[in-house]
């Protein structure tokens, strides 16, 4: 198909479907059951940008920005740009060691429900079959449709698949290569990797920055969107940050109501995952990059964040967070009703990194012994008690949140409470202020009728008091957040 012929599908399909372009009309989408139970997905970047293996994933913007370490590290590694521009990169990206069913094995025993591979990045190249354009990873660098084969191994996985797409930032992405001699010059036409580099605003957050994306640009990421939705049907997709440009917009609702139209077709709900409001409370799941909320929120809401603090996408620097800290991270956003997407970053060769893996094989662990408090959980009436607060907002993740043995997170699950203990107290000895007796409304009416230690081997003591719910585990040592399982008579 042509992009004139999916820009008829979707004026067709939203003609003809329940779901209009409007704000009311998408207003009435429904979040996906599974969407509330399954609380862990894995979110993939992957691609040629990988190659480098060096700053991130804006390697191929800031690779033309002399001011880059990006810039210093192309000329070194691979040479002149004009010779040796991002294009020329894409054939070194072979992932000749890729498995897809090793992958989604990997993230099921992690937990994971869901799996969101990034489908375009701002790059330009497509990890996916595409008949908009030649530069897709069907026809170049590893020439395989690595979408579509992610897509089967996680169905067999019983993995829900779903995409994002970071397409509408490549409207500006690759502008600083027309600064200098470089291969990124003019005549630029619609087709080229690089089309249209037009200048990049000077403030990223700005919804009125010029020059305003155009109706050609935005024609094209509408039936590149439409395209995904058409040949992979994904349960969610994600967009990234710049569709809240008002130049978006218009097409944005146009895409959402063809997406949820085409689940009504397919018989499932989907959602759209947006950030910075770019939608309308209820006409989606909102996301908070690298962030979360201070508090429990009314609607389901989901984090994406990264096994790394200084990289979406694999390089040879990465600053890795700890295992405890993101396992720490799912069940602060679980107990405020969230969901949380993490990334991991496979090397070009398409093999997972020995940190990623080991972070993933962590959360297995952890999982297998605490899963219940949040594959399936729900949050608590509070969502936690303790003297250290999780920071509200985006890219609050940049230092670790330092939790001490008094810091519990809540959840609901089979008629049982679930109080995590963010930090394992030394002494094995656990008390949970929010279940006290005694004078005063208690929190917690209920009566326990007996208190477990996941993953334990011992005998565990407790009892309640004016002070709280007091649990002795002699001997309970972790370096990972420890549940208490609370059963009510």
């Amino acid at each position: 198909m042509t992009e004139a012929d999916y820009l008829r599908l979707v004026d067709e399909t939203n003609a003809a479907g329940p779901y209009k372009p409007t704000w009311e009309s998408l207003a009435q989408m429904e979040i996906p059951a599974w969407f509330t139970r399954e609380h862990l997905g894995i979110f993939i970047h992957w691609g040629a940008y990988c190659v480098p293996a060096a700053t991130d994933e804006w390697y191929p913007r800031n690779m033309y920005m002399k001011e880059k370490p990006a810039y210093t590290h192309h000329l070194q590694a691979f040479g002149p740009h004009r010779e040796i521009g991002y294009k020329d990169i894409i054939p070194m990206f072979k992932a000749e060691r890729f498995d897809p069913a090793d992958w989604m094995a990997l993230f099921r025993r992690a937990g994971a429900g869901y799996v969101f591979p990034v489908a375009e990045h701002h790059d330009g190249f497509q990890m996916y079959k595409s008949e908009l354009s030649h530069w897709n990873a069907a026809e170049k660098g590893p020439c395989r449709d690595v979408l579509g084969e992610l897509r089967t191994a996680a169905e067999q996985e019983n993995l829900h698949f779903c995409t994002s797409s970071h397409r509408v930032e490549h409207w500006w992405f690759m502008c600083h290569g027309r600064e200098f001699d470089s291969d990124i010059h003019e005549p630029l036409q619609k087709g080229d990797l690089y089309w249209p580099a037009m200048p990049e605003p000077a403030d990223h957050e700005d919804q009125f920055a010029e020059p305003a994306p155009s109706e050609e640009y935005l024609n094209d990421w509408l039936a590149r969107t439409a395209e995904l939705i058409v040949r992979y049907q994904p349960s969610l997709i994600y967009f990234d940050w710049w569709v809240q440009h008002r130049a978006v917009t218009p097409y944005l609702k146009q895409i959402a109501a063809f997406y949820y139209n085409c689940g009504v077709k397919w018989g499932k709900r989907v959602a759209i995952c947006y950030k910075h409001d770019a939608m309308q409370p209820g006409t989606g799941i909102a996301d908070v990059e690298r962030g979360g909320f201070d508090r429990p929120m009314p609607f389901p809401w989901q984090t994406d964040t990264a096994v790394a603090r200084n990289s979406w996408c694999y390089t040879e620097t990465l600053d890795y967070k700890p295992s405890s800290e993101i396992i720490a991270t799912l069940v602060d956003t679980v107990s405020k009703n969230g969901n949380m997407l993490l990334n991991i970053g496979p090397k070009a060769d398409g093999t997972i990194a020995p940190g990623d893996r080991q972070i993933l094989t962590d959360l297995a662990a952890w999982m297998d012994v605490n899963g219940q408090a949040v594959r399936g959980a729900h949050p608590f009436k509070i969502a936690g008690e303790g003297p250290t607060a999780s920071p509200a907002g985006e890219f609050s993740d940049s230092k670790p949140i330092v939790y001490t043995p008094a810091d519990y997170r809540f959840t609901v699950n089979g008629g049982k409470v679930y109080a995590t203990a963010l930090r394992c107290p030394e002494d094995g000895r656990f008390t949970v202020r929010t279940f006290a007796r005694g004078e005063g409304k208690p929190r917690f009416w209920g009566i326990i009728d007996d208190v477990r230690v996941l993953g334990y081997d011992g005998t565990a003591t407790w009892h309640v008091d004016a002070e709280g719910l007091h649990v002795d585990a002699p001997g309970m040592r972790s370096e990972w957040p420890v549940t208490l399982e609370i059963s009510a008579i």
